[in-house]
């Protein structure tokens, strides 16, 4: 007879919102997550687990033996923004959990409450991965490099995201698409060298803020003029950084970027295009630039046989009007370096959209996740790993 996870998961509903609150207060950032982490261990040690660190932040464990090892990840970093929400749990630190990894560390916790209860019952073995950084985009592969897909070796696995605050995040409705999941993203760093002199005599030195001011429209020319209109790829400059007074000529300044694609060979482009336009702009203007690529990710691909199956899973445990295949999206997931090594399917759950009243979306200081979600999430990272170790065995 199967197990009900759904109904389970609704039993542990308080103790979800409790875990999900818990970590909420905390919002750590980072690799710098000394309080989370600490929580998740606790509660898995008290679940039956002997739980282990990873890497530099990274926390795992494993319910059953033997066969098949299929992993289930949830982050737990937040964003360096103040939150907004006014609510009683608000973190008062200076960052918050605007993009919902607090909810993924809680219905994980659950989840792997659940499958240590049922533990007898797995054909296989399920690995946890609580992870840092995804937010640097350096997370996955710290715990990659750390042996998380070895000892017992990996053989598949998924990742779950909340979704809040768009015209179809309803609560408890499944996404996921089919193949290309998510953008690569890059962030940029270009450093802009001129010469420094006095407002009065302008002809001595070499302006950086105008070579970093023609860098800035020159670089939306490889969204204009240079990459196929049919496919999507972003490009801006979030933060430029020059000059010490009004009457002098700035002798540096700093432009950091961002670029986003959904095909490798648009990233690489893309990448090679910032540093020679930024290069050859500045050296027009007698200056100097140099690029620097502080981290990246390249596109996330969903492996398409398993993503299927998954969904099937997922419409199953909830219904097949709950579960909608979407096209790739503009986000980038550091789960990519997970889905680079074996076969993964990222799945996207509604917790609030903006016919329910969720206003603000991901990485607003004021978006609020409807926690009614959060049991769901907990049945479907439970129900799916079970089941894709039955028809695996």
């Amino acid at each position: 007879m199967r197990f009900d996870y759904m109904s389970r998961a609704k039993q542990l509903r308080e103790e979800i919102i409790a875990n999900r609150r818990a970590i909420h207060r905390y919002a750590e950032i980072g690799f710098e997550l000394e309080k989370t982490v600490a929580f998740v261990m606790e509660q898995l040690s008290s679940y039956g687990y002997q739980p282990r660190r990873v890497g530099k932040a990274g926390v795992t464990c494993t319910a059953g033996k033997g066969g098949k090892v299929f992993l289930l990840r949830g982050d737990m970093d937040a964003l360096p923004m103040a939150e907004e929400t006014g609510l009683p749990f608000a973190a008062k630190n200076g960052h918050c959990h605007s993009c919902g990894h607090d909810c993924h560390t809680a219905m994980l916790l659950a989840a792997a409450k659940m499958l240590k209860e049922q533990e007898d019952r797995l054909e296989g073995a399920v690995k946890f991965m609580f992870q840092p950084a995804e937010e640097l985009l350096g997370g996955a592969v710290d715990m990659i490099q750390a042996g998380i897909l070895e000892n017992p070796k990996v053989d598949a696995g998924m990742g779950l995201h909340v979704m809040v605050g768009n015209e179809t995040s309803k609560t408890g409705e499944v996404f996921y698409a089919n193949g290309p999941a998510n953008f690569s993203g890059d962030a940029v760093t270009i450093r802009v060298r001129g010469r420094a002199a006095h407002g009065s005599t302008p002809e001595a030195g070499v302006d950086a803020i105008t070579i970093a001011a023609h860098i800035v429209i020159a670089l939306q020319e490889i969204l204009a003029r240079e990459i196929n209109s049919m496919q999507p790829a972003v490009l801006i400059v979030g933060t430029i950084h020059g000059g010490t007074t009004c009457n002098t000529l700035a002798g540096e300044a700093v432009l950091e970027c961002s670029c986003r694609a959904a095909t490798h060979e648009t990233r690489a482009f893309m990448k090679r295009r910032i540093k020679e336009i930024a290069e050859g702009t500045a050296k027009t203007f007698r200056g100097e630039a140099e690029v620097e690529y502080v981290y990246g990710m390249p596109p996330m691909v969903n492996d398409r046989e398993l993503s299927d199956e998954i969904g099937g899973y997922c419409a199953e445990l909830l219904s097949p009007e709950k579960v909608h295949v979407i096209p790739v999206s503009n986000g980038t997931e550091d789960f990519t370096a997970v889905a680079a090594q074996i076969p993964t399917a990222f799945l996207h759950l509604g917790a609030g959209s903006k016919e329910q009243g969720h206003e603000f979306s991901m990485h607003h200081p004021k978006m609020v996740v409807d926690e009614d979600a959060l049991p769901i999430g907990a049945a479907l990272y439970a129900f799916t790993a079970e089941k894709y170790l039955t028809n695996h065995k």
